[in-house]
C-alpha cells in the first residue's frame, strides 16, 4: 500500500487529529505543540489545572484563536478554515459559561441555530421540552447547561466540544449531565470534553489527556490516568 493512501486511512479513523498544535492570543503560546486524537464515536476528556490551556485548545479546534500546526477533521485538514466553515463540516461547541441568550425563550435559543427540528433534541432533553416557553435566564444552572449543549446539538455535529459542562452544578445535577453525555454518545457523536470533575470524567470518558502549562503531560485510558495522581495535581 502506498504511504499516501495509508496516511489517509489513518486520518479517516480519527474523527479529530491534532498535530504539533500551537495556539496564542498574540503574546506567547498558550498551547505548545499538542498532539491529540478523538476517534469516531469516542468520548475524550481533557483534564488540567486552571490556566493549563484547556479552553484555548477547544477554541483552536473551532478556529477562534491564532494557531500553528495541523488540525484534521474526518481526514481533511481544516487548519486554515474559518470558524463557520468548520461548523458546516460538523464541529459544534458548548462553550465555557454556557453563553445562552437569557432574555429569549428556551425554544428561541434553540431555533436561533437555523434548524427547526426540535423533536430529537427534546428526546434527549425532556426537561427543556417542559420549559420551552420559559425565558432562558430564569432556568436553573443545570437547565441552562442542558440548553447550551442542546443548542450545539441543533447543528447536528459529528464532533461536540464541551467546555466544563459540570461547572457550578450540584452533584445531583452532574448526574443528569452525565446521562445526557451518554445519550449523545449513543447517537454516534464524538465528544471532546474539557472537565475538572473527576467523577464525571470517570463515568463517561473513554480516554483522557492531561494538560499542564499548555503541554500534554499524560494520556491514556481512564483507569491508567486516574491512578497517576501526581500528574493530576
Amino acid at each position: 500500500m502506498k504511504a499516501g493512501l495509508l496516511w489517509k486511512l489513518i486520518l479517516v479513523r480519527g474523527m479529530l487529529k491534532v498535530e504539533e498544535l500551537y495556539a496564542s492570543y498574540g503574546k506567547g503560546d498558550v498551547i505548545k505543540g499538542i498532539n491529540l486524537e478523538v476517534l469516531g464515536g469516542e468520548t475524550v476528556a481533557v483534564l488540567g489545572p486552571n490556566g493549563a490551556g484547556k479552553t484555548t485548545l477547544l477554541k483552536a479546534i473551532c478556529g477562534l484563536v491564532k494557531t500553528r500546526g495541523k488540525i484534521f477533521f474526518n481526514g481533511r485538514e481544516i487548519s486554515k478554515l474559518k470558524t463557520n466553515e468548520r461548523i458546516a463540516l460538523g464541529i459544534a461547541i458548548s462553550p465555557e459559561g454556557r453563553r445562552i441568550f437569557p432574555k429569549m425563550s428556551v425554544r428561541d435559543n434553540l431555533l436561533i441555530t437555523g434548524s427547526k427540528k426540535l423533536d430529537e433534541i427534546y428526546e434527549i432533553f425532556p426537561r427543556l421540552k417542559e420549559r420551552e416557553d420559559q425565558i432562558a435566564g430564569t432556568l436553573s444552572g443545570g437547565e441552562q447547561q442542558m440548553l447550551s449543549i442542546a443548542r450545539a446539538l441543533m447543528l447536528k455535529p459529528k464532533l461536540l466540544l464541551l467546555d466544563e459542562p459540570s461547572f457550578g452544578l450540584a452533584p445531583i445535577v452532574i448526574e443528569t449531565i452525565s446521562d445526557v453525555i451518554r445519550k449523545i454518545k449513543e447517537r454516534g457523536v464524538s465528544i471532546l470534553m474539557v472537565e475538572q470533575n473527576l467523577s464525571l470524567v470517570a463515568d463517561v470518558a473513554d480516554r483522557i489527556y492531561v494538560l499542564s502549562g499548555g503541554e500534554i503531560v499524560d494520556s491514556g485510558s481512564v483507569g491508567d490516568v486516574m491512578n497517576n495522581k501526581l500528574r493530576l495535581l
